[in-house]
């Protein structure tokens, strides 16, 4: 789903124009953006919780030279998905194992 795609379903589901719908996701967002900036964590019990977490400097390696090259210490946003959600989405389809056909001899 992308962010039009969810402007669009909350103007049907909220009776919203879409101009209004568009303002009222923004402001979420908007809103979410801060918070992480901040370092505050956000919660939404039954979807999840977003984090801010500390990464250290290290040594990478350019894939292309292989030479090494300095990472900058840095501050990522972290997702960790609620249990309802988790269990919502593993349970809103039957899983199919899927067979490898190409060792028939």
């Amino acid at each position: 789903m992308t962010k039009s795609e969810l402007i669009d379903a909350m103007a049907v589901r909220s009776s919203l124009t879409k101009a209004r719908a568009e303002l009222v996701v923004n402001c979420v967002f908007d809103a979410m953006t801060e918070a992480l900036q901040r370092g505050e964590g956000i919660e939404i019990r039954g979807f999840g919780s977003f984090t801010v977490r500390p990464y250290k400097a290290y040594s990478g390696r350019n894939p292309r030279t292989g030479a090494p090259v300095p990472v900058p210490p840095k501050r990522l946003p972290f997702f960790k998905v609620g249990k309802e959600l988790k269990e919502l989405v593993n349970h809103s389809r039957e899983i199919t194992p899927v067979l490898d056909d190409s060792d028939d001899d």
